[in-house]
């Protein structure tokens, strides 16, 4: 089983050379400002995808699925989109939740600590792949500046419940995977601090019921964390 991983996409789609896979998997950030003409070019991009299975959540800067989410959904007809929700596909549980600990006002902010552990609660104890837009603490989560800013509370969740992928962006500076345990860490974002669609989707094969898996992109940058 294929899976191609995006994020932040921040409606550069066009530009983005997209390897052919099984399942795509977008954890958010594909609008500026979530709008409706940026959702709909979003959803006629994956249209043209050959992905048998297509799965985005949203992010924070995806507004309307926070603000509308009747009509945000109603646009998103290409894909499955999840919220705080699950999906199985080919034996593969995934689990995708758009939250993160409050940043700078955007969408689908939460505070750190009891807030934001109530949306982790929620996930099931058996996925195989966790999607969030966010990071957890310490994997991947690393601005410019050297601050760690990923979520302690789902750090903590991620290490115990033991998926195979978990899957986000946000921090566009920490693109790369990082492996701990029998946990892949990928933040796929694709656009960089400037905003430029400069970073490659990752690539990994993974099978279902069972915990091998293999990184089909062996180019994609993996900064350097320590443990």
């Amino acid at each position: 089983m294929k899976i191609v991983c995006l994020s932040d996409t921040h409606t550069f789609h066009d530009d983005i050379d997209v390897p052919d896979g099984d399942i795509l998997i977008h954890a958010g950030d594909f609008t500026i400002a979530g709008e409706v003409r940026e959702i709909a070019a979003f959803n006629h991009w994956l249209g043209t995808l050959p992905h048998k299975h297509k799965i985005v959540i949203a992010g924070n800067h995806d507004w309307l699925f926070q603000r509308s989410p009747t009509l945000a959904r109603s646009l998103m007809t290409n894909a499955t989109y999840l919220e705080d929700s699950l999906v199985e596909v080919e034996g593969l549980k995934i689990y995708g939740s758009p939250w993160q600990p409050w940043f700078m006002d955007w969408a689908f902010n939460l505070q750190r600590g009891d807030e934001i552990r109530r949306k982790w609660d929620l996930i099931p104890d058996d996925i195989d792949i966790l999607i969030t837009h966010g990071p957890p603490y310490f994997f991947l989560d690393e601005t410019p500046g050297g601050q760690r800013v990923g979520c302690e509370e789902l750090a903590e969740y991620v290490v115990r419940l033991k998926p195979k992928l978990h899957i986000f962006g946000h921090i566009h500076h920490s693109y790369g995977t990082f492996t701990k345990g029998s946990i892949r860490f990928i933040n796929a974002s694709t656009c960089d601090e400037a905003y430029r669609p400069v970073n490659r989707p990752a690539v990994v094969s993974i099978e279902p019921n069972a915990c091998e898996m293999k990184d089909n992109d062996s180019t994609l940058q993996r900064p350097g964390v320590s443990l």
